[in-house]
Formats: structure tokens, sequence, C-alpha cells
């Protein structure tokens, strides 16, 4: 086997691991989210509950709370838009150094 085969097996096997391994040592752990987190400090510093400023933008236009599917998939679109920016901009600066290369190896 060549060494870049032997290399792409190996990161196949520790991405695998890294994506298994948590299943199985992670049972029963509770995860909550920064919002959470975020009040329960609030909530020790001062002594008392935590109350919001102010209601979120979506919910005001809406008349009550978004459905947790809504909230998906707006977060999916604004990571899908960010992804789509930065693989735009990386790409230019990708084929602005091809050009610039060529540029030079005519000169």
């Amino acid at each position: 086997m060549s060494k870049t085969k032997k290399t792409v097996v190996t990161l196949l096997i520790i991405a695998a691991l890294i994506a298994v391994i948590p299943l199985f040592t992670l049972k029963g752990a509770e995860f909550g989210g920064s919002d959470d987190a975020g009040s329960e400090v609030v909530s020790q510093i001062t002594g008392g509950e935590y109350k919001p400023w102010v209601k979120p933008v979506m919910e005001t236009w809406i008349g009550g709370e978004l459905p947790g599917e809504v909230e998906s998939l707006i977060f999916c679109v604004q990571t899908g838009i960010g992804v789509g920016v930065i693989a735009f901009f990386m790409g230019r600066f990708v084929e602005r150094k091809k050009i610039e290369n060529e540029k030079n190896k005519n000169k």
C-alpha cells in the first residue's frame, strides 16, 4: 500500500473513532445551551431570577415562540450562507494565486 493510502486510511479510522467514542463514553450526559448556563450565572450573581430585557424579534412578529424546527432551519440557513461566503472568498484567493503563478512562469 502506498504512503498516501495509508495516511487516508489512518485518518478515516481516526475520524470514525472521534465520531463513535463519545456515543459510549458520554451516556446519560446532559448538554445545556449557553443561554441556560448564562441565566444560571446571572441568577447566582444577582440572587434573583433572570428577566430578559427584550423579546426576540421573530417572536414579536408572529406573536409567540418559534417552534424548534423553525429555529433549527434558520440556524442552518445562516450556517449555509456563512459557509458560502467563506468558500467564495477562499476560491477567489486560490484562483488569484494560480493566475499570479502563471504570469510569473510566462515572464
